[in-house]
């Protein structure tokens, strides 16, 4: 009981300080509180089970190996795969996808990407060998009853955040379900302007996402439509190129051959019989009469090229 108990408290400890990290981060950016995270409370959620995956797998393996390039690898796999997971079931459930790394290098299909699974293997390293320590000597100094309390009360309350936060979504949900716009940007101005005249948890909301990407099946059927009709017409515009290059090449050798003149004709005729003549003439078997009419033939040669210069 007592380690069941001091794993819920750990899973609240990460929760709330990832929750603090990501409001830091925002207010570096946007220069302004924005409470983040999908429920409305202080926590992650994705925080806290990243860090109990840590602690489990590592204690799980800790009788046959327990060392710095372990524990970094087990965080590695399995904060990715939590991060992951979460963006799959979230987009696939609620018709949104809350994070993307799809220009970010090394991701896989935008819902992880290589710069934050180094960061959880570091932070892993981290969990394990430092924080966990301090936070399960903390805890031990307070009574299990007290803990005990504690962590029903933490349960209880983010199970009536959660509450909170899904009628929120289911709002969110209907509204791009039942959105008229055809493209992501425009269902997105439809919900933060939906949200925007709610009371303050649905405000939070939209302004705790504010890249939040919306998508339908009907958009992603338009999407992979459109895709498949610019690969049609690309390919028959390469057939039509094609087919005018093939079509100009001909006309350019019928012009040529139309163009061609009765000189350049005769000319061609002369230097293919010269040509055939030196292949066939031999100096040491030719007769008397083949050696007169060898040189007639380089004579008459001869004055055709003066003519020619002139």
């Amino acid at each position: 009981m007592e380690q069941f108990v001091n794993l819920i408290l750990l899973f609240f400890a990460y929760a709330i300080a990832g929750w603090c990290m990501e409001v830091c981060m925002k207010y570096c950016k946007y220069h302004r509180f924005i409470n983040r995270g999908f429920l409305t409370g202080p926590w992650l959620p994705i925080y806290g089970f990243g860090a109990l995956l840590i602690t489990l797998g590592v204690d799980a393996i800790s009788g046959v190996e327990h060392s710095v390039g372990t524990t970094f690898l087990i965080s590695f796999l399995l904060c990715g795969t939590v991060e992951y997971v979460a963006s799959w079931i979230m987009e696939k459930r609620f018709h949104a996808r809350w994070w993307d790394y799809s220009r970010k290098p090394m991701n896989l299909n935008g819902r992880v990407w290589i710069g934050n699974l180094i960061l959880f293997g570091l932070a892993g390293v981290g969990v394990d060998n430092l924080a966990n320590p301090l936070l399960l000597k903390l805890f031990n100094g307070i009574s299990l009853r007290v803990r005990m309390v504690i962590a029903v009360t933490l349960l209880v309350l983010i199970a009536a955040d959660y509450v909170v936060t899904h009628f929120v979504l289911k709002l969110i949900k209907t509204g791009v379900e039942t959105s008229e716009a055809d493209n992501t940007e425009e269902i997105s101005k439809e919900v933060r302007l939906l949200l925007s005249d709610r009371n303050y948890f649905y405000k939070r909301f939209a302004d705790a996402y504010p890249e939040v990407i919306y998508r339908t099946e009907r958009i992603t059927e338009r999407m992979n439509t459109i895709r498949a009709e610019s690969e049609r017409l690309r390919r028959e515009a390469e057939a039509r190129r094609d087919s005018v290059s093939q079509r100009l090449e001909q006309s350019r050798e019928q012009l040529a051959a139309t163009l061609e003149t009765t000189g350049s004709i005769r000319g061609a005729l002369v230097r293919d019989q010269q040509a055939l003549i030196d292949m066939m003439y031999d100096e040491r078997t030719a007769t008397d009469a083949m050696k007169i009419l060898k040189g007639e033939i380089d004579r008459n040669r001869e004055r055709l090229r003066g003519r020619r210069a002139l």
